[in-house]
């Protein structure tokens, strides 16, 4: 605004400064005029002179009026221009004013976030600081609960080797009295009371004789359409039992994959008991080597049920978060051996249902048990392809066994021990049988016959035959 008016003045300036020149001029002409206008002929010339050289002058600053208009056009241009520009930077400067502002406000903005964020945090750094007090004491608590655990593991594991060392003598004791009574004469009662357990209706119990190592496949039974996955000798008896995936009911098949259990008469061939109560498909079951009346199964509803014969109805569930692939009863009939999906092996009160003791067998599901026949050991296998064996009372391992290309076949791949509780028997994926030495820890022998998967491997009471069968429903018999 300040060059516009001083462009102004110095245009006004201009003006009145020709027109006093201009009137200056006239003024000093006006005598020449005067002059002029006498009728003197002797100064004609000199007046002429002077008249010309006043048009001349009077032509200059007219000359000079127009250089003077023309800066006085550009000036106005230049002014007209320098307003224009001067209009677009208040502009500009409105708009930096603006964004300045906004900037001030998000600036205070930001500046009560962070006020807030640091009392936040200045409240989160007083948590950190009571929280790691509280850590600092549950890490004491750890540490003292951790070296009473030791101490009470220390004092459990002493209390257990006593216990072994009192086992141990019992059983040296048992052994001495069995040897005298066999040197008395008396093998047949000492057979009745293994373990303290009566069995005095052990039929065929007086023709047991040692296991042999099987070599021969003596006899090749198509005995189901889609495949046996059980099959077990009646007790101390040649005769066998089968079950497959077909529902068929055979001397040696009396197995069915549903949600119920049945119970035949084997000289009738019919149905005696039809027990239900199980929510999904039953996978094992066995019957009490005390009392025939008391049956135990195991579904995949994840219970395991004992169920009284002459009831007719089960009379204890045992409820459980991991399924149970295999089971059996203990030979006093008072203890189940459950085998489940997450590699446990377990030992249930059947009176109360309680659990009494549990060990981690296997990394992956626990596909088979099979009780010694003095009951002492067990024999689990499972799906990493290892065969344990456990020591009942403790249950503490005191065998494993595996071999390079023997792989369990499925979750219900049964194996089994020999009557004199010097073999195992174990079938695999392709189709071979394994017999180990427990006292070697040694394949003592392999067998092939299978084409299929073997699933399920029994042992005569009378120690021969072995009897295998596989997922095509093939059933061998070994001598």
């Amino acid at each position: 605004m300040s060059r516009e008016v001083l462009a102004r003045e110095a245009i006004n300036h201009a003006f009145k400064a020709l027109k006093k020149r201009h009137l200056i001029e006239e003024g000093a002409h006006a005598p020449a005029y005067i002059a002029l206008s006498r009728p003197i002929i002797s100064q004609g010339s000199e007046w002429k002179e002077k008249a010309e050289n006043l048009e001349m002058e009077l032509q200059q600053c007219y000359k000079a009026q127009s250089r003077l208009s023309e800066q006085l056009v550009v000036e106005v241009a230049e002014s007209r221009a320098l307003k224009a520009s001067l209009q677009e930077k208040e502009m500009a400067i409105a708009e930096l004013e603006k964004e300045l502002n906004q900037t001030r406000d998000e600036c205070s903005q930001l500046k009560t976030d962070l006020e807030e964020k640091i009392r936040a945090l200045e409240l989160l750094m007083v948590e950190h600081q009571e929280l790691k007090a509280q850590l600092e004491q549950m890490a004491i608590k750890a540490k003292n609960a951790e070296a009473e655990n030791k101490m009470l593991v220390d004092r459990w594991m002493l209390q257990k080797m006593q216990d072994a060392e009192r086992l141990n003598e019992a059983n040296a004791l048992y052994e001495d009295m069995i040897e005298r009574l066999k040197a008395s004469g008396l093998e047949k009662l000492a057979r009745e009371q293994v373990d303290g357990i009566v069995r005095r209706s052990e039929d065929g119990a007086e023709f047991f004789a040692e296991s042999t190592v099987p070599s021969v496949c003596s006899h090749r039974i198509n005995a189901h359409e889609g495949g046996c996955a059980s099959i077990l000798f009646e007790y101390n008896s040649g005769k066998l039992i089968s079950g497959g995936q077909d529902r068929s009911v055979k001397m040696w098949d009396t197995a069915s994959s549903s949600n119920n259990l049945f119970v035949w008469d084997v000289s009738s061939g019919r149905i005696r008991h039809t027990l239900t109560g199980h929510t999904d498909k039953v996978c094992a079951v066995d019957v009490s080597k005390v009392s025939s009346r008391h049956v135990v199964s195991a579904a995949y509803d994840r219970t395991i049920k004992v169920w009284d014969l002459q009831k007719g109805y089960c009379t204890n569930t045992i409820i459980f978060h991991s399924n149970c692939n295999a089971l059996c009863f203990s030979t006093d009939g008072l203890t189940i051996c459950s085998g489940h999906v997450d590699g446990n092996l377990r030992l249930w009160d059947i009176r109360t249902g309680k659990l009494l003791s549990e060990v981690a067998a296997h990394s992956l599901p626990i596909t088979s048990i099979s009780l010694s026949r003095n009951g002492n050991v067990v024999l689990t296998s499972g799906r990493d392809n290892v065969h344990n064996l456990f020591d009942v009372r403790s249950l503490e391992a005191c065998g494993t066994f595996k071999a390079t290309g023997n792989r369990v076949a499925s979750n219900w791949s049964r194996s089994c021990i020999s009557p004199d509780d010097n073999y195992i028997a174990a079938g695999s994926a392709d189709g071979s049988i394994c017999i180990w030495s427990i006292s070697k820890a040694d394949i003592v022998s392999t067998l092939k016959e299978h084409t299929a998967p073997v699933l399920s491997c029994t042992w005569s009471g009378l120690g021969k035959p072995l009897a295998s069968a596989d997922k095509n429903g093939i059933v061998c018999t070994w001598t």
